[in-house]
């Protein structure tokens, strides 16, 4: 007979344990406008208002999809954290935004602490070097609904930027230039199609010839965080827009932030696309227009700027380590 609330799969005292272990991994990315610890009902965040003149909050939500299905068969759960926070923060800092402060959700089917605390673990890396707070979060055992060795997640992120600051793509024009700039992978995004093509021939402890790791940690490279050289983009160049290469591809991201009257020219050649995309299409003989359509194909962001901009980009860029070159232009 079930008569207790762990009877039907829920275990409060795990889920006390939990709070506990990641407390001080949240408090780690603290600053001083977290004004509350964790465990209250809410979260508490200041804004310094007198460090901005006309200041618009920014937010995004997101997941990381069926890439969590390589993490649960490789039991290694201290990266998809990573993968969420990154994904975040460069939704909002292509439109010109701060992060401020991250909270999450995690849902699982049996809480297990110690995979609680590796997933936190990621989030307060990522926050740490994003410059980002954990302020709060919420953890869920949900029995039925999720199998018991399977969780979600899913995080939110806010940040500010000036009125005038915005960046959105109104000062698209024809002939301005893309400007592509490196991903570490598929990021978050085509894991249903990766997985079903490539794990119908490798395990994922298998290392394709294509590969220089096994294929379980290349599908587990973490989620490129662009923060630093937005920030350095946008302080020295006027950028038109920014695009974030999520679902949907090159072309299906870049078009939110291209005036309708427009289009985008890309020159597919101009890099080279990374080994894992290569092994894709190899494997799954998969069409060019559907890998463009899926995959980020190894470029995770791009900058839209005038023509006469481009080489300053690439230089500012170069300057921090990072290497970009163009990829397109708007017709």
């Amino acid at each position: 007979m079930v008569n207790t609330y762990k009877d039907a799969g829920v275990n409060i005292q795990a889920g006390e344990e939990t709070v506990e272990r990641i407390k001080s991994l949240a408090k780690s990315t603290f600053n001083k406008n977290v004004l509350s610890g964790i465990g209250l009902f809410g979260a508490f965040y200041q804004v310094d208002l007198a460090a901005w003149k006309n200041p618009v909050l920014v937010s995004s939500v997101d997941g990381v999809g069926t890439k969590l299905k390589i993490a649960f068969a490789m039991d290694k759960h201290d990266t998809i954290g990573q993968d969420l926070v990154n994904h975040c923060v460069d939704d909002i800092a292509v439109c010109g935004a701060v992060p401020q402060y991250f909270m999450d959700y995690m849902a699982f089917g049996k809480l297990n602490p110690d995979v609680a605390e590796q997933i936190i673990k990621g989030f307060s890396i990522a926050c740490k070097e994003n410059g980002v707070a954990l302020i709060g979060g919420e953890t869920a055992e949900m029995p039925g609904l999720y199998s018991e060795n399977e969780y979600d997640i899913s995080g939110t992120i806010v940040g500010i930027v000036e009125r005038d600051k915005v960046i959105d793509g109104r000062n698209v024009a024809k002939g301005n230039v893309l400007v592509g700039f490196r991903s570490t992978g598929l990021h978050t995004n085509g894991y249903s199609l990766a997985r079903k093509i490539l794990l119908e021939q490798y395990s994922l402890s298998d290392k394709p010839d294509l590969l220089n790791q096994t294929l379980g940690e290349e599908l587990l490279s973490v989620h490129k965080s662009y923060l630093k050289l937005i920030t350095e983009l946008k302080n020295k160049i006027t950028i038109n827009a920014f695009s974030h290469i999520t679902g949907g591809g090159i072309i299906g991201n870049t078009k939110r932030v291209v005036p309708k009257d427009l289009l985008i020219k890309m020159d597919w050649s101009s890099w080279e696309t990374l080994p894992i995309f290569k092994l894709i299409k190899e494997v799954g003989k998969v069409a060019d227009e559907e890998m463009r359509e899926v995959f980020n194909l190894g470029i995770g962001l791009i900058a839209i700027v005038n023509s006469e901009a481009v080489n300053k980009v690439i230089e500012a860029a170069a300057a921090i380590g990072e290497k970009g070159f163009v990829v397109g232009e708007i017709v």
